[in-house]
């Protein structure tokens, strides 16, 4: 499946553990933080989301060691308009798909490492659904609270950009990419108005570009927002881009924006090659169905009437779909054989 926009930008910036732990120190309960090994985050394969929601939702797993004990860290991604109400139970299920694949490695295990899960979400609305799995339970809380052992019970870690200010995410304590790439996406929905707020982190962007391989994320991040665009306004967007990122980014953009403007070309060409190809499969599958039905005609005529002349034969092999369908009709009913192939 190819990936979203939101999907690879997020896994470019985040499957980095220098990244990735960073942005995890931020929104961990500091308790807890204190006792995981951060330096120990290592990049776990596979994705465990549905296949429909790929749209709309990334993952990453990383292991670790929290108080020497193995940990896995499960961080969603959702980038849709809405909340869902029952993202605690989803959870649960790529839970256990997480836990299924550890078994699957590991046979002969007793026990199961502890998950850690973390959602990073954006939404126009903000999160308001609930964040433990307990509160999706249909029962009244004096009813719940006498079952509560005998359920699952678990809050995920929530990270919630919907509605937090450029300030705030400026002062947070991560990398400059990791804040560059939240501020994009708490952004993601008005691109124009990205563009328009990007003069503002400028120097975050010289200390992202400063950074080892800061020209190469940059690129990612000014590719997500050519991506993310209005493709009605491209050359007014990509304009005011190139204006607010500054010179040193003028030819990476212009690059970018070559690049994206050749494989819309490209997929056009390709788009058109392949509805061309389909159309002659599908042609060459209807006439191999007329020939196989010219084929039965003249079976049947040959039962009915005998050996066929030649001109018949050829007038049978030239006929289209609808002579065929009512030569074939007649054969049972006509007493001649002129009869049968009149045109009526």
């Amino acid at each position: 499946m190819t990936p979203t926009p939101h999907d690879a930008l997020f896994k470019s910036t985040f499957s980095q553990p220098e990244h990735a732990a960073a942005a995890l120190r931020q929104v961990l309960p500091a308790a807890l933080a204190a006792r995981i090994d951060l330096a120990s985050l290592a990049l776990q394969s596979g994705s465990f989301i549905d296949e429909e929601l790929a749209a709309s939702h990334s993952d990453l797993l990383f292991s670790a060691r929290l108080a020497e004990a193995p940990l896995f860290i499960y961080v969603l991604f959702e980038h849709q308009s809405t909340t869902h109400p029952l993202m605690a139970f989803r959870l649960l299920e790529y839970m256990v798909r997480v836990w299924k694949g550890h078994l699957e490695r590991h046979p002969r295990s007793t026990r199961l490492p502890a998950i850690l899960p973390v959602v990073l979400h954006h939404s126009d609305t903000g999160w308001t659904a609930a964040v433990t799995f307990q509160d999706v339970i249909d029962l009244p809380p004096e009813v719940l609270r006498l079952i509560a052992a005998h359920v699952p019970h678990f809050r995920f870690v929530l990270d919630d950009i919907s509605k937090e200010t450029d300030e705030a995410l400026r002062a947070r304590a991560m990398t400059a990419l990791g804040r560059l790439v939240l501020w994009c996406f708490r952004h993601a929905r008005r691109p124009e108005e990205l563009v328009a707020r990007l003069s503002g982190w400028y120097e975050l962007v010289r200390e992202v570009r400063g950074a080892p391989g800061g020209g190469a994320a940059l690129s990612r991040v000014w590719r997500y927002i050519l991506n993310i665009a209005d493709p009605a306004q491209p050359r007014e967007l990509l304009q005011r881009l190139l204006v607010a990122a500054g010179p040193e980014a003028e030819e990476e953009i212009v690059t970018i924006a070559d690049y994206l403007r050749e494989q819309g070309r490209l997929a056009g060409e390709r788009e058109g090659r392949l509805a061309g190809e389909r159309e002659g499969r599908l042609a060459g599958e209807r006439e191999g169905r007329l020939e196989g039905q010219r084929s039965t005609l003249l079976k049947l005529l040959r039962l009915r009437f005998g050996e066929l002349p030649e001109p018949v034969v050829a007038r049978v092999r030239a006929a289209d779909a609808a002579q065929i369908e009512g030569w074939t009709e007649r054969v049972l009913t006509s007493p001649t054989l002129d009869d049968c192939l009149t045109e009526r």
